[in-house]
């Protein structure tokens, strides 16, 4: 279950980084409001952009990634989830090399390679099976790495929680994303970025009412979860560099470590659970 919940946590669909540049200036601002507990500073804000992160699912973006899995079969939906996790692996690859973990690095590089040249850039996963296994990183955690503290609690627009720290390693993963490669033309990265996000957000359709049942208050169960389990990623990013020692549970729809590997909006419970964002 381990390796389940290390792959879940890493993945979040990509929005430009520009939408996040002015609600995080806000965060600055709001640092000083007071609340009950010292880690959420920013609950005001937070719940409030809780709420709106679920009726934006609610509303738009449930309703179409139940019509995406509708009519898109399940062995395209996985190779689709596939490509976008081959370019994750490509960041994932880079940050392991700032952490100064060079093993973990260099397998990254095999895996990509693996998967690009054999398997159709990484549509199919074929360097699994060959024991090269996927090491999600970010740069929430290089930052972590080197002695950055998380800052407070916060719930970003669309993409849901984190921390300051993790959000501005978003915003630098979203600016520097193998992504933003693929393709000169804009408007094809846009169509990439929203299919990304469908994606993502169908592979969470069997499991984002779990939240509302088990929780009185969605938001705490929400936050807590996300602290504890980003916590633990970084304890192991600081004290032994392993964020992963084992093949991820590839039973899922997507593949290795993709049907319920984020939040999107707020209102996924595998967010919760695993993400669902340190210190």
């Amino acid at each position: 279950m381990t390796h389940r919940s290390d792959a879940r946590s890493m993945r979040r669909p990509r929005v430009p980084a520009a939408w996040l540049a002015g609600p995080l200036a806000c965060l600055l601002l709001l640092g000083g409001c007071a609340t009950r507990d010292p880690q959420d500073p920013l609950e005001p804000y937070n719940r409030a952009m809780f709420g709106v992160n679920r009726q934006v699912d609610k509303i738009v973006l449930k309703p179409v990634a139940i019509g995406y899995r509708n009519v898109t079969p399940r062995l395209m939906r996985r190779g689709v989830t596939n490509f976008f996790g081959n370019l994750d692996d490509v960041w994932s690859t880079g940050n392991d090399f700032l952490q100064g973990h060079v093993t973990l690095g260099f397998n990254g590089i095999m895996r990509v390679g693996v998967n690009t040249v054999f398997g159709l850039f990484g549509v199919l996963d074929v360097a699994t099976p060959m024991g090269l296994y996927r090491h999600p990183n970010d740069f929430g955690l290089t930052l972590a790495r080197w002695g950055l503290g998380s800052g407070p609690y916060v719930v970003l627009p669309l993409l849901g929680p984190s921390d300051l720290r993790d959000a501005a390693g978003t915003v630098v993963g979203i600016s520097y994303s193998p992504l933003n490669s693929t393709s000169n033309n804009s408007g094809v990265r846009y169509s990439e970025v929203a299919l990304d996000f469908i994606n993502t957000r169908a592979n969470l359709l069997s499991t984002t009412a779990l939240l509302d049942q088990i929780s009185l208050d969605p938001y705490v169960f929400t936050r807590d979860a996300y602290m504890q389990q980003r916590r633990s990623r970084v304890r192991a990013t600081r004290d032994t560099g392993v964020l992963a020692t084992g093949p991820t549970d590839d039973s899922a729809e997507g593949g290795a470590g993709s049907e319920v590997e984020a939040p999107t909006g707020g209102d996924a419970p595998a967010a919760a659970a695993s993400q669902p964002a340190g210190h």
